[in-house]
C-alpha cells in the first residue's frame, strides 16, 4: 500500500489507541508485521502550548519506522501551526482524528465532532497539509449517528482539502464501540474516493481482515482493540491473506516471553511506578481466556512493584501461578 509519497511494506495497521498505543506497545508489535503504526492520539492545542508530555506521546524510535503521528483539534490554524513540531519526534506522516467519541474530546468540538461540521474539518485538513510536506491522513467514523451518516461526503472533502489517505470506522459517534461495525459504508467511500482508503471496525483475525478485504475493497485494515496483549494478530491476518491458512495461537511461553518485554519497555521509558501501573491492563490483556483468569486480573492489579510482575508472569509460565 501507498500513502503519498511513503510506500508500505503491507496494508495492516495498528490504529491509534489513547493510553495504549505508546513507543512500548509500538515497539513490542512491530516485529509481527504492522506495516504502519499510530502514536496515541496528541492535542493541537497542548503542542501549541509546548505542554512537554504532549510531546513524549509523539516520540518514535527508528525500530518502530514508518510511525504517524496522531493530533486532534477544531482550529485550523493552531493545528497548522503545530503540523511540523509533531513531526519532529520521529513520525513520517500525520493524521488529524476526526473520529474519537470520547465525551471530553467531542464536547470541546473534536475528535468525531467535527463530522457535524464538515466545512470547519475541511478548513482544518487544508491548513495542516499545506503547512507539511509529509503525508496527511484522516481518521473519522461513518456518522455522528444514525440520522447522520456523512462519511462518504466527509471523505471527499478531505481529499479535496489535501488529505492522502483516510481511515473510515465503520460505526457512528453514539454507537462508540458497541454493536457491528458497518462495512458496507466504508465500500462506499472507497468508491466515492481515489485516495487510499483504510477500513476500521471488527477485524480480529485472518477470517474477519479478509472478509473485510473482499466485502469493502478498502486499500489497507487497521486493527485496533484486537491488537491489545495480541500483537501476534498481524503475523496471523499477513499469514491467512497470503495462504488462507489459520496459524495456531501463541503458546503460553510465547505470550509470557512477549509480555516480559513488553513491561520491561514500560518501565525502561515510564520508570517503575508509572510504567506498572500502566503495565497492569497490558499483562491482563496478554491473557485473557487463561483457566481462573478473574482472580489473575485481580491480583496484576494489585501489582506495585516490576519484581512483583515479574514474579507473577514467572509463575504464569509454570503455569503455577495460584
Amino acid at each position: 500500500m501507498q500513502i503519498g509519497s511513503i510506500l508500505l511494506d503491507n496494508n495492516l495497521v495498528l490504529a491509534p489507541m489513547a493510553g495504549v498505543t505508546d513507543k512500548a506497545f509500538r515497539i513490542t508489535a512491530k516485529p509481527f508485521g504492522p506495516a504502519l503504526m499510530y502514536t496515541e492520539m496528541v492535542s493541537g492545542k497542548g503542542l501549541h502550548y509546548q505542554n512537554k508530555r504532549t510531546g513524549n506521546l509523539l516520540e518514535a524510535v527508528p525500530k518502530e519506522a514508518p510511525v504517524a503521528a496522531q493530533i486532534f483539534g477544531h482550529d485550523p490554524d493552531i493545528m497548522a501551526s503545530v503540523a511540523e513540531d509533531a513531526l519532529k519526534h520521529g513520525a513520517v506522516m500525520l493524521d488529524i482524528n476526526m473520529g474519537c467519541p470520547a465525551p471530553k474530546i467531542v464536547n470541546n468540538g473534536d475528535g468525531c465532532a467535527l463530522m457535524k461540521n464538515p466545512a470547519l474539518a475541511g478548513k482544518i485538513i487544508s491548513a495542516v497539509s499545506k503547512a507539511v510536506s509529509v503525508p496527511v491522513t484522516v481518521k473519522f467514523r461513518m456518522g455522528w449517528d444514525d440520522e447522520q451518516i456523512n462519511a462518504i461526503e466527509f471523505a471527499k472533502i478531505a481529499e479535496a482539502n489535501g488529505a492522502s489517505a483516510v481511515t473510515v470506522h465503520g460505526r457512528t459517534r453514539m454507537a462508540f464501540y458497541s454493536g457491528t461495525a458497518n462495512w458496507d459504508i466504508i465500500r462506499k467511500v472507497k468508491d466515492a474516493v481515489s485516495i487510499p482508503v483504510i477500513g476500521n471496525g471488527d477485524i480480529v483475525d485472518g477470517v474477519s481482515a479478509k472478509k473485510m478485504l473482499d466485502t469493502t475493497g478498502c486499500d489497507g485494515l487497521m486493527i485496533g482493540r484486537a491488537a491489545q496483549g495480541n500483537p501476534w494478530i498481524f503475523k496471523e491476518i499477513l499469514h491467512y491473506l497470503e495462504t488462507s491458512k489459520l496459524l495456531p495461537p501463541p503458546s503460553l511461553a510465547e505470550r509470557v516471553s512477549v509480555a516480559r518485554s513488553h513491561l520491561d519497555l514500560l518501565v525502561q521509558y515510564k520508570g517503575e511506578h508509572r510504567g506498572i501501573l500502566e503495565g497492569r491492563k497490558h499483562m491482563a490483556w496478554y491473557f485473557r481466556g487463561v483457566i481462573g483468569g478473574a482472580r489473575l486480573r485481580d491480583r496484576i492489579n494489585k501489582v506495585c512493584s516490576h519484581g512483583e510482575m515479574i514474579e507473577i508472569l514467572d509463575k504464569i509460565e509454570s503455569e503455577n501461578w495460584d
